[in-house]
């Protein structure tokens, strides 16, 4: 695991893209936690599309992005409208799109679909980042491998493992997997079960530069108990 001692506050909160995802999330609950996305100062706070617009002007002038969803969750749509999707949600403020791949047609085998769609998203994305979500819970390794190699053709920035809806999010194995069959410029991220400090560590020891997580708040106040307990350990 990776030293509380050698990180720095940024280190840690900028890893985390504060996840405002869930349905049933009223639009006071999104905007407060945008507003904790703020204070906190974390790499993006990621909203459901119909809030990107107002969620932009909310962080406008600071650090910390907009990330948003595209396909989600099952990435069914078809590519025409993951495009369409994307366009209209770069143009209203998103800095950062989260794709979900078709699942179905990378388990079927159609490596051209698969990479097609990623590389519509890529292009609507206008040098945005793009995140390509795998939904490993539905892949055998095999898959999950193919899939960082269509994502990382297709111009991706970031491969993902999950949702967050599915019924397992990310694990150890598969991040390892993830990092090992994508190239150095493709990065991984972490989404489904990372809700502590020591969770978020454990990742960023195997190569994840970002994870979604819902326990913000959490994390980044017992990264900074930890760190106040060794700078008064080292004073004493």
């Amino acid at each position: 695991m990776i030293g509380i001692e050698t990180l720095e506050y940024r280190d840690v909160a900028k890893t985390i893209d504060h996840s405002l995802l869930r349905p049933e999330l009223d639009l006071d609950t999104v905007r407060q936690g945008v507003e904790l996305a703020l204070r906190y100062d974390v790499a993006s706070a990621t909203v459901r599309p119909a809030d990107v617009a107002w969620s932009a002007d909310l962080v406008a002038g600071s650090d910390v992005l907009i990330s948003t969803v595209v396909g989600f969750p099952h990435g069914s749509h078809t590519t025409a409208t993951k495009a369409a999707e994307t366009e209209e949600l770069v143009a209203a403020g998103a800095d950062e799109i989260d794709m979900v791949l078709n699942i179905a047609r990378l388990i079927s085998g159609d490596r051209t679909y698969v990479e097609r769609d990623i590389r519509a998203v890529v292009e609507a994305a206008h040098g945005r980042l793009v995140k390509v979500i795998f939904e490993n819970a539905y892949l055998d390794d095999a898959q999950k491998i193919r899939a960082c190699e269509l994502s990382a053709a297709a111009g991706a920035g970031f491969v993902k493992t999950s949702t967050g809806f599915a019924p397992s999010g990310a694990t150890i194995e598969d991040l390892k997997l993830m990092r090992e069959h994508s190239p150095a410029n493709v990065q991984v991220k972490a989404a489904g079960g990372v809700r502590t400090l020591d969770a978020l560590l454990e990742v960023m020891k195997v190569g994840v530069t970002r994870i979604g997580a819902t326990a913000t708040e959490t994390i980044l106040e017992d990264f900074k108990a930890r760190k106040a307990e060794l700078a008064a350990a080292g004073a004493a």
